[in-house]
């Protein structure tokens, strides 16, 4: 008993509804407390009180007024400041989610929804035997109330569901991965590198396997075009990785997509990354498919044919058996691993002398854009020289002036090629203090595409052409030049119509489908094919992956944004290396600031506004319309736009998502 004093001033009830994890009705109790009790004694007031024969370790207090969880169990209730019309709820921390992988298909998890985002979505991969999770988060579905009904019916093929907890044995979130056969990680979790090799420790995994075409029929329900607007629509659905699920308003069997987010992949190693290199070239796959990337018709036979290719090893051979590679001293792979991380291969580490630097000079077509004029190239004579091009009007006057010079260091290289029409171009867009300029330099043949193309990409780099890389990146160029031309290699006849078992159309995108007849299509596709037609599974998927970073609009995010001093929404296009302003009602590029140019960036939390400080004076202020600038939405070459968060949950955000991807930089 307690006095009638004791009653009013220093005790009152506090009211808890208890969840129950097998799924029976909630329970509400009322228990008597007191401002100086700490939240762990108030849970085990609580569980006594219930007395119920169960597991309460996982529980924890929500609170639903402030929308936050009660974790720091030593905190006393004043110190958080409840009082007594607090509604707390005692429910489990990790709840089912439902996810929808790169691939489409979906998948039951039951995952931590008190923890970090951040931290999830690596708990998440970790269980999917993904590294570097860090490159992926989880995006919200955009909802469209009006088709709702129909995209239901729409997707009712897409809507089987694989339940992870069932295959791991029962466990939870918490569990070993899947199909952990000895050991709960294939790889250190200090630092992340490989304990040995996956295919070792896990049998056949659904995961690591490519799903195959939908009929084109099925195809055409998915594709819808999306202009720039939608895409901003779409990207305004990642989740913030610095709050949990449930601040975040995601409730039990929601349903989530789980996408690679960051366009920078770090060591892809087909040995230790079979499930993280089918997912990213099904999220490939998908993205060339309903068109959420442009890509020229050349590109779309090209990709095509790699489907194809992957389709026809997936169904015909069998896996990879890495077990058959010869075996090597653990110190002696990971020498070799740091020598392919470091670009430095044992036989084209640097060229004889470094001291001499070498230079390309070549006849070449220029072209400078202008308003309301064709396209005429002139003929000139080029000289590469360190990170530097400059052209003269014929060689006999090279040992003169320039006519110009472009300094290549922070420039964007942007492909401009048909391989069937024999056009050969490279567009340079040069950083200048009020954005960008446009340089066409237009080639004769392969080869000289090739050497001047990778030149450019390394000096955009601030590197020379003495530099390990150079030889290896003509080469990729080559190849991949290779893939995109439609005749057969010499001595091979002419592709077998007939030999296509699968419907062509099921390979591009409906869009593309309906310009072509079948047969067309198909040989086609077949023609491409012949050119990578001994490629194994694991390097197709790799060559599509690497074809899809070569896309010009690959990595770009759009976003619905107001700039200061306009009276109209425009779009924001942010890459890895670059801002766009694109005007929304024409789609095309007003201006553009490169990364390498800005001095320094600041955010206006009342007014919710970006303020960024160019070279030369050149400053630009926006609001985001399209989603909240809190959200970390972009790595940007060094920077990371996120938000402003008081102390402690900058300490408890994982360090890795800076290190990772920032090169350690803040």
């Amino acid at each position: 008993m307690i006095t009638a004093a004791e009653y009013g001033n220093t005790s009152w009830e506090l009211s808890v509804q208890v969840d129950q994890r097998d799924g029976d009705e909630s329970m509400r109790f009322k228990l008597r407390v007191k401002g100086d009790l700490h939240i762990g004694g108030l849970m085990l007031k609580l569980v006594e009180k219930i007395k119920a024969p169960q597991d309460w370790s996982d529980h924890a207090l929500w609170w639903d007024q402030r929308n936050m969880w009660l974790l720091k169990t030593h905190w006393t209730l004043d110190k958080y400041g409840i009082q007594a019309d607090a509604d707390l709820r005692y429910t489990p921390q990790h709840k089912p989610l439902l996810l929808q992988l790169p691939n489409m298909k979906t998948i039951k998890m039951t995952v931590s929804y008190s923890s970090l985002l951040f931290k999830t979505v690596s708990e998440i991969c970790r269980m999917l035997n993904i590294r570097r999770s860090e490159e992926l988060s989880l995006l919200k579905p955009p909802d469209d109330p009006s088709k709702k009904k129909k995209k239901k019916e729409k997707n009712s093929f897409l809507d089987d569901v694989l339940d992870m907890d069932a295959l791991n044995g029962g466990t939870s979130g918490t569990g070993s991965p899947v199909y952990s056969k000895t050991m709960t990680a294939t790889y250190d979790p200090e630092n992340g590198m490989p304990l040995s090799a996956t295919s070792l420790w896990f049998g056949d995994n659904p995961l690591s396997s490519s799903q195959p075409n939908l009929p084109p029929a099925e195809l055409a329900k998915l594709y819808q075009p999306l202009s720039l607007v939608d895409k901003a629509a779409i990207n305004a659905g990642w989740l913030d990785s610095s709050r949990s699920l449930m601040e975040l308003g995601i409730q039990e069997d929601d349903r989530l997509l789980l996408r690679f987010k960051y366009h920078f992949f770090f060591d892809l190693n087909p040995k230790y990354d079979a499930v993280r290199i089918t997912q990213l070239y099904e999220q490939a796959r998908w993205c060339i498919l309903l068109e959420e990337i442009d890509c020229t018709d050349e590109e779309m036979l090209m990709f095509a044919s790699l489907q194809y290719h992957i389709c026809k090893l997936t169904l015909s051979s069998e896996p990879c058996d890495f077990s058959k590679e010869p075996e090597m001293d653990e110190v002696e792979a990971a020498l070799s691993n740091l020598e392919v991380t470091l670009e430095g291969g044992t036989t084209d580490r640097m060229l004889e002398d470094i001291t001499d630097i070498p230079e390309l000079a070549d006849s070449l077509r220029l072209f400078r854009p202008k308003k309301l004029t064709l396209r005429p190239y002139k003929e000139y004579w080029f000289v590469f020289k360190d990170t530097t091009i400059s052209y003269y009007k014929n060689k006999e006057m090279s040992s003169g002036e320039p006519i110009e010079q472009f300094h290549l260091r922070g420039c964007e290289v942007v492909p401009d090629v048909n391989v069937t029409d024999k056009k050969f171009g490279i567009k340079l867009l040069l950083p200048v203090a009020d954005g960008m300029n446009e340089i066409y330099i237009r080639c004769d043949n392969e080869t000289q595409y090739a050497k001047w193309k990778a030149a450019c990409i390394l000096a955009s780099k601030g590197k020379t052409m003495a530099y390990s890389s150079y030889r290896s990146e003509v080469k990729n160029i080559q190849s991949f030049l290779q893939m995109k031309s439609m005749a057969p290699p010499a001595g091979q006849s002419a592709p077998n119509l007939d030999a296509m078992e699968m419907n062509a159309e099921c390979f591009v995108s409906p869009r593309y489908a309906k310009k072509h007849k079948a047969k067309q299509l198909t040989a086609r596709i077949l023609e491409a094919h012949q050119n990578i037609a001994r490629l194994t599974l694991m390097e197709a998927k790799m060559r599509f992956i690497q074809a899809w970073q070569s896309l010009p609009e690959f990595g770009i995010k759009y976003y619905i944004v107001r700039f200061r001093g306009s009276k109209k929404d425009e779009i924001l296009g942010i890459s890895y290396n670059r801002l766009i302003r694109i005007d929304m009602s024409s789609g095309l590029p007003i201006t553009t600031w490169r990364f390498a140019n800005m001095k320094q960036w600041n955010v206006n939390w009342e007014i919710r506004q970006v303020a960024i400080e160019f070279d030369q004076n050149v400053t630009i202020a926006f609001s985001c319309a399209s989603c909240d600038c809190k959200v970390v939405h972009e790595y940007i070459g060094g920077y990371i736009f996120l938000s402003t968060r008081s102390k402690d949950q900058n300490e408890t955000l994982d360090e890795e998502l800076f290190h990772k991807l920032t090169g350690g930089q803040q």
